[in-house]
C-alpha cells in the first residue's frame, strides 16, 4: 500500500505541474494509457490469488479514480485560465457605437409598384401578366388601333427585326400593358377584375419620358358596370396611393381607340412656391387615362359586348412615383445612385411619407 500512496503522490504532484493540455495529456497517458503504469497494475490482478486481488483491486481503483478526478479537475482550470486570458485580451466595449453596415434600398418602381398592387387587391383586382415583346395583333388590332395610326410607325414603336424572307405577323416591345387585357379576356371571360403592371417600350426619352417605363392598366366587365364605377375606383385608388383625406378628380373628354367614351384625369392640385402639392388648390394634374371598354375591343377579347360591359385605366408608375415622392426628372430612375434614393426617403425597410418638391 505503502508503493500505491508513492506512487498517487507522483502523480498528483506531476498533475498540479502539468502547464498546458499537452503536458497534462503526457501524464494521463503515462498513468491510464494503455501502456500507463497503473494501467499495468490492473492487469497483473489476475495473477494474483482471490484474497490479493480483492484488496490490492479495490486500492487500484481508488487510485484509478483519483487521479482520473485529479486529471479531469486540472483541465477543467487549464481551460479556465485559457478562457480568463482570452477575455482580458480580447475585452469588448459593448456601451460603444455598432459599426455601421451598408444598408440596400427599395427602388422608387418596386415600391410604388408593391403599393398600386396592394390597393387595387383590396378592391378585388387581382394582377395579370402578358409578354413584353407582343404580337402586332395583340399590342394594335385588337385593340381597335388603326393600321394609320401613328403609335404603329417606326417613330413610334419597337419593331422586332425580321430576317429577309421571314414572313412571320410583325412582332414589337409592347407599347403598353393594355395587350394583358387582352390575353385576360380570352383566358377567363367575364366578370373579371385585373390590374397589368408591367415594363412598356416607346421611342421617346426626355426629362418625363423614357424609351423603357411602367405603366399599370385596370379592366372591370361585368353587366351592369359603368363609368360611375370607374370614377369611384379611381377615387379611391388616389385617396389611398397619395395619402390624402379629400381627393378631387376631373374627368375630361378625350380620344382612345380601345375605349368609348374616353376621358383624360386630372387631380386638383397647387403649385405655391414651385411646390406640387396634390388635394387642394386651384389647379389641375393630368395622372392617368380611361374610359368605357370599346366593343371592338370586347369582342377581340371574345367577350359577347351586347351582354358585358366595363371599365378600363392607364397610368405610368414612374410618373405616379414622381408625383408622390417630389421626383422631378424621371431619367433620376435609371441613372441614380443609392445616395439619390436616400434623399427622396427611399430606405431599406422604410416606407416613406407624402412628399411634395416637383418643380414645375
Amino acid at each position: 500500500m505503502s508503493d500505491l500512496n508513492a506512487l498517487r503522490q507522483t502523480y498528483l504532484d506531476r498533475i498540479s505541474a502539468a502547464a498546458d493540455g499537452d503536458a497534462l495529456e503526457q501524464v494521463r497517458l503515462a498513468a491510464l494509457g494503455k501502456k500507463g503504469e497503473i494501467s499495468g497494475m490492473m492487469k497483473e490482478l489476475g495473477r494474483m490469488t482471490p484474497e490479493e486481488r480483492q484488496t490490492t483491486g479495490a486500492a487500484l481503483n481508488r487510485l484509478k479514480d483519483e487521479v482520473d478526478a485529479a486529471l479531469r479537475a486540472r483541465r477543467q482550470g487549464l481551460e479556465d485560465a485559457a478562457l480568463d486570458a482570452r477575455l482580458r485580451e480580447e475585452w469588448l466595449d459593448v456601451t460603444l457605437p455598432g459599426r455601421p453596415r451598408p444598408q440596400g434600398t427599395i427602388h422608387p418602381v418596386s415600391q410604388v409598384s408593391e403599393e398600386v398592387t396592394a390597393i387595387f387587391a383590396d378592391m378585388g383586382f387581382r394582377v395579370a401578366e402578358g409578354p413584353q415583346i407582343e404580337s402586332d395583333w395583340f399590342n394594335f388590332d385588337a385593340l381597335n388601333i388603326p393600321p394609320e395610326h401613328p403609335a404603329r410607325q417606326e417613330h413610334d414603336t419597337f419593331f422586332m427585326a425580321r430576317a429577309t424572307g421571314d414572313n412571320r405577323p410583325p412582332h414589337v416591345l409592347r407599347t403598353h400593358t393594355s395587350p394583358v387585357q387582352i390575353r385576360a379576356m380570352q383566358e377567363t371571360g367575364a366578370p373579371i377584375r385585373v390590374i397589368a403592371p408591367g415594363r412598356v417600350y416607346r421611342m421617346d426619352m426626355d426629362q418625363t419620358h423614357a424609351p423603357m417605363f411602367h405603366q399599370v392598366e385596370g379592366l372591370a366587365l361585368g353587366r351592369d358596370i359603368s363609368m360611375a364605377n370607374l370614377k369611384w375606383t379611381l377615387e379611391e385608388f388616389c385617396r389611398a396611393f397619395f395619402e390624402l383625406d379629400e381627393v378631387e378628380l376631373r374627368f375630361r373628354a378625350s380620344h382612345f381607340p380601345f375605349t368609348e367614351p374616353s376621358a383624360e384625369v386630372d387631380i386638383r392640385c397647387s403649385w405655391e412656391g414651385g411646390k406640387l402639392t396634390l388635394g387642394q388648390g386651384n389647379s389641375w394634374l393630368e395622372i392617368l387615362g380611361s374610359g368605357m371598354v370599346h366593343p371592338k375591343v370586347l369582342a377581340a377579347g371574345g367577350i359577347d359586348p351586347d351582354q358585358w360591359q366595363g371599365f378600363a385605366f392607364g397610368m405610368g408608375i414612374d410618373r405616379i412615383a414622381m408625383l408622390k415622392y417630389g421626383i422631378p426628372d424621371l431619367r433620376a430612375f435609371f441613372e441614380s445612385d443609392l445616395r439619390w434614393l436616400r434623399h427622396y426617403g427611399f430606405a431599406a425597410g422604410d416606407v416613406p411619407s407624402v412628399a411634395g418638391g416637383l418643380s414645375r
